[in-house]
């Protein structure tokens, strides 16, 4: 790097660096925003805490108790952990670029630890639930294919664990469903799923009632304006019956396929079995259903055993 670059303010480089995400990376403007909130935060952070407008030059002196200062900083304002990674997350991206392009070392971000997240739980449906969302569907203001439609996509996300991704990339082709489904999920893991009489009958009702002829590589559900249903439809579709049936924000089309798990342990399901059947490479991915299972085992015992909470 040049002598005279060494004076480049941080806030200039900034500049150039939200250029690049926009430009090089075409990150979407959300993101975009998020960064820089984050980073224009920081850098204010740094000029207050050295006392002097920042540099590119100043950068590879900064110390690991300089960014923990920042660190302790946003905890005080109320920053969740996660939202604090997020944030370091930001800034190492930014010091990843200054590197490249400017050459500059800063050692001591190495030496920075995230913040420790806690695992976040799955929040399945109940059984009872999950009825009722599916039954609610058919009580909709729609057309005959569309109750039908939703009441079949619903079932497979419940009755064969699938991701929202893996119901919409079904084709008319896959239709009638077999007795086992070959999904392709993440990493393209593939995986067979048994598909219950249930789900079938379903999705036969919504083809036959779907009034236009679907090609053989055509996506199987089908938005109201005739191209392929997409995620976005079926989330504020979850979002209505929620609200109709008074459920909480948790229940989304993902706890679907959480409460598929959880409720097959509950009825004896084998977790190893439970992991081939939701296509998780690591059994420990799993295993927190299991985890889901027992406290709400304990919070049943709580409340029905006649010595609960009695010393």
């Amino acid at each position: 790097m040049a002598a005279h670059e060494l004076n480049t303010p941080l806030v200039e480089a900034l500049r150039a660096f939200y250029a690049h995400l926009a430009g090089e990376r075409r990150l979407a403007s959300r993101t975009l925003d998020a960064y820089q909130r984050d980073l224009d935060g920081f850098a204010a952070f740094l000029a207050a805490h050295l006392g002097q407008t920042v540099t590119l030059g100043d950068l590879p002196s900064l110390k690991a108790s300089d960014f923990r200062a920042w660190m302790a900083d946003r905890r005080r304002d109320g920053l969740s952990p996660r939202s604090l990674a997020r944030e370091l997350s930001a800034v190492r991206t930014l010091f990843g670029y200054l590197q490249r392009r400017w050459q500059i070392e800063v050692a001591a971000l190495s030496l920075v630890e995230s913040p420790k997240l806690a695992a976040s739980k799955p929040k399945p449906v109940s059984e009872a639930a999950a009825r009722a969302l599916i039954r609610e569907t058919g009580e909709r203001d729609a057309p005959d294919w569309v109750r039908a439609r939703d009441a079949a996509l619903l079932l497979l996300l419940y009755g064969c664990g699938l991701r929202i991704s893996e119901a919409l990339a079904l084709r008319r082709s896959d239709h009638p469903l077999p007795e086992s489904l070959r999904i392709t999920g993440k990493g393209d893991k593939t995986r067979l799923v048994p598909v219950l009489p249930a789900v079938r009958e379903a999705c036969d009702a919504y083809v036959r009632l779907y009034p236009a002829t679907l090609e053989v590589d055509d996506a199987l559900f089908r938005g109201i304006r005739g191209g392929p249903l997409g995620s976005r439809s079926v989330q504020a579709l979850m979002q209505d019956l929620r609200g109709r049936l008074g459920l909480a924000p948790t229940a989304t089309p993902h706890a679907l396929r959480h409460a598929f798990a959880t409720h097959l342990l509950a009825n004896g399901g084998d977790l190893r079995a439970i992991q081939e059947l939701l296509g998780h490479a690591s059994l420990s991915t799993t295993q927190v259903y299991a985890d889901v299972e027992t406290q709400r085992l304990m919070s049943i015992y709580d409340q029905a055993h006649p010595r609960s909470g009695k010393p």
